[in-house]
Formats: structure tokens, C-alpha cells, sequence
């Protein structure tokens, strides 16, 4: 009922969101796994809170979250004594839509609605992170990336190679209102994409597309530069769409803190832009464009960054699911050199 059920509907293991079920599928499948639970560091709680979705717009739904939730640590926390002997700080859960470990896919309602009281002491793998205080984040966590299909990629990718001709200099297709103040009086990503789209709609060095098509990751592969601004959070599955088709990323999201930082070379694979100088791209792009550009591409079609940010049905050494066991390694270490120091 919080899991298998729900995949019933194909879209719940394939959508931007399904990190938590490609986690649990690479964690069930891997060597990793114990099934005697007096041997286990962690225990991974396997809840698809993503793949809830909406007949009118088709994207999940996330309201039901903080109940399933809830019900789950419940039961777990009456039928299994693991919770209970360490409150659950070992218990890791996947939140992989907007506003992480408060379970909300809009800021002020995440933020009011906080992280749930009965989560506060466990370990959250999230999409959603940032360099500065937020309420969302206050919890143990590792920043994980969306998930993109690798079969999509590989696809992709045997069709035009990542090396081919890139014929497009930059590139965005997605949401991008002309008024950008909606229903719920908030500013879609915070103006930045309607000032790109105002700016250099008529640019013929921008390739800019408001209307879906779901054959984008080939426009993706042709192109040199592709446009990762924020949407309603500082996050876009663009970044690692980009990275795995070969697109110099240009992240615009003020503040952002990226997936795997400690092995993922960001500022060699990629270019940020100050969320107040989106009218100053086509000036910075052409100046790299004239500079740099071709030894950030040698360091992003470096086979490695790509593997870490694609999640596999198995766990695969560098790929995305291993550096979340490596991630939850390093907290194990840390949490045991804490204790040896309390001890000593």
C-alpha cells in the first residue's frame, strides 16, 4: 500500500520524481542488503509519496503525503522495534519533489507546514537543497538528483553522440509565463524565466520554447548551452538532462546546493548566473562561448560526472544510487567518531 501498489500507473517509476522508487528498486536488488535486521546501519523506508497524480494537469500530487507518511512510521514503529530503540534517526526516506523533508510542493505551504515532527531525527535523501537556512532542509539529509530515464539517455545518445554537432547555442524549452503573477499570487520562479523570455525571445542565438514535446532530449543533445533555471524551487531535472546529453548547464538559481558536490566537479562541468543577471546572458555565453567552452565540455563528456547523476535498476559503482550509499557511509563514520570522542 505505500509502494507496490502505486505502480500500477507506469508514469510513477518513469516522472522526475521516481528517485524513490528507482532507490529502493537498486537497494532491494543490491549486495548491500541485509535481511537480518540486527545487522542493518540503516533502514530504508520505502514510501512513493510522488506517484498521487492529477487528472487535470497529469503532475503528482503531494498533499496525502505528510498522512502516508505518518501511517507508515506507525506501523513500522508497532511491528518492528527498530524504530523506537534510536527514535528513527537511522531510518532513511526519499523526498524527491520541491520542498524536500517538508513534504509540500509549495514554499510557504512547506515552510508553515514544516518537517514532520516524527521525521525530525531520520535521514532524508532530497532533491531540494540550498547554501542557506531553510526550515525545509532542517533535518539530516543527502542532496540527490531528479530522475531522468538512462534507457532515454542511451537513446538519445545512440542516435546523435555527445561529441556530434551542437547546431543550437542555447537552449530552454518549458514553463515560462508572459504574466508571471498567477492564481496563487506568487511569481513563478521569481521572474526569471519571463525576463528570459522577454529578453531574447527574438535572440537567434536562443532556441526558447514554451510548448512541451516530449522528444526535447534530442534538442537537448544538439546544443551547447542549455538554460537550468528554477521553477517554483531552486531544482530542475534540466541539470542533469544537461549533463547526460552533453549541454553546458547554466544553472540560474541563487543559492542552489547541487547533487553529490564532493564528486561531482560543478564549477569545471558547469556555469551559474546570478538570478539578477539573466539579462546579461547572451554577453556572459558568447564570452565563454570565446574562451573556456571547450575545456568545460572535455570536463562534462567525462563519462564518470554522467554516471553519478543517473540512477540504474542495479546498484553500479559511481552511479547515482552508489554515491547515496557512500553519502550514508560518511554519516555512519561520522556519527561513530562522534561517539568514540563522547566515550573517550
Amino acid at each position: 500500500m505505500y509502494n507496490t501498489d502505486w505502480l500500477k500507473n507506469a508514469r510513477c517509476s518513469s516522472h522526475l520524481f521516481a528517485s524513490e522508487v528507482a532507490i529502493h528498486k537498486a537497494l532491494s536488488n543490491s549486495n548491500v542488503r541485509t535481511f537480518d535486521p540486527s545487522l542493518a546501519n540503516f533502514f530504508f523506508v520505502p514510501v512513493y509519496v510522488s506517484c498521487n497524480f492529477s487528472t487535470i494537469n497529469g503532475f503528482p500530487i503531494i498533499t496525502h503525503a505528510r498522512e502516508v507518511l505518518s501511517s507508515a512510521v506507525d506501523l513500522i514503529s508497532k511491528e518492528h522495534p527498530f524504530w523506537n530503540r534510536t527514535n528513527g534517526s537511522d531510518h532513511v526516506f526519499v523526498a524527491s519533489h520541491d520542498y524536500g523533508a517538508c513534504f509540500h510542493a509549495m514554499e510557504d505551504r512547506a515552510v508553515a507546514g514544516g518537517i514532520p515532527k516524527f521525521m525530525k531525527n531520520s535521514i532524508v535523501l532530497q532533491t531540494f537543497g540550498v547554501k542557506y537556512w531553510h526550515p525545509c532542509q532542517d533535518v539530516e539529509n543527502v542532496v540527490i538528483p531528479p530522475y531522468v530515464c538512462p534507457d532515454k539517455v542511451e537513446k538519445i545518445l545512440s542516435n546523435s553522440p555527445i561529441h556530434g554537432p551542437r547546431d543550437i547555442f542555447v537552449f530552454f524549452r518549458g514553463k515560462m509565463e508572459v504574466h508571471p503573477k498567477n492564481v496563487t499570487g506568487q511569481f513563478y520562479s521569481k521572474s526569471v524565466r519571463t525576463k528570459i523570455l522577454r529578453k531574447y525571445k527574438r535572440d537567434r542565438r536562443f532556441y526558447i520554447k514554451r510548448n512541451r514535446f516530449s522528444g526535447y532530449l534530442s534538442e537537448i543533445v544538439r546544443s551547447v548551452f542549455c538554460l537550468c533555471p528554477l521553477g517554483w524551487a531552486p531544482w530542475s531535472p534540466r541539470l542533469v538532462e544537461s549533463v547526460a546529453l552533453g549541454c553546458v548547464p547554466v544553472i540560474i538559481a541563487d543559492g542552489i546546493r547541487l547533487p553529490f558536490e564532493s564528486v561531482v566537479p560543478w564549477s569545471n562541468i558547469s556555469i551559474t548566473v546570478a538570478e539578477r543577471d539573466v539579462g546579461k546572458l547572451g554577453r556572459i555565453l558568447d564570452d565563454v562561448a570565446a574562451t573556456n567552452l571547450s575545456s568545460i565540455q572535455r570536463n562534462l563528456w567525462d563519462l564518470k560526472v554522467k554516471w553519478a547523476l543517473l540512477f540504474h535498476d542495479d546498484v553500479e559503482y559511481g552511479d547515482a544510487t552508489w554515491h547515496v550509499l557512500v553519502s550514508l557511509s560518511e554519516k555512519l563514520n561520522t556519527s561513530n567518531q562522534k561517539s568514540r570522542s563522547f566515550s573517550e
